[in-house]
């Protein structure tokens, strides 16, 4: 389910946003949300390395640039993003259920 939040951008981040909107044939909220699925992570792989994603940042960054180079299609690029919104899923519900251990401590 999506909820509707109102985020303030610099410029310079809106129109970067803006760009890879058009240039990939996104909207600017599917952008964010990439951008933050990524960035989330990235996060969690950073704060516990003992935990091991399906798929790594660097094999979902691989297989961006390899679409980006092959300019595989929309089906592809949908794959990989779907691919990113469940990882990152897994990573958040993951942190979230070792701060809890920890609070509970």
């Amino acid at each position: 389910m999506l909820k509707r939040y109102q985020v303030l951008l610099p410029d310079w981040l809106e129109e970067y946003t803006r760009h890879l909107a058009d240039r990939y044939n996104l909207s600017f909220s599917e952008i964010i949300r990439i951008q933050i699925c990524f960035s989330t992570l990235s996060a969690v792989s950073f704060f516990y390395p003992d935990y091991k994603p399906g798929t790594t940042i660097q094999e979902i960054s691989k297989l961006a640039k390899e679409n980006i180079e092959s300019n595989l299609g929309r089906e592809e690029l949908e794959r990989l993003i779907s691919k990113l919104y469940f990882e990152t899923r897994k990573a958040v519900e993951y942190r979230l259920a070792r701060e809890k251990k920890q609070k509970k401590k």
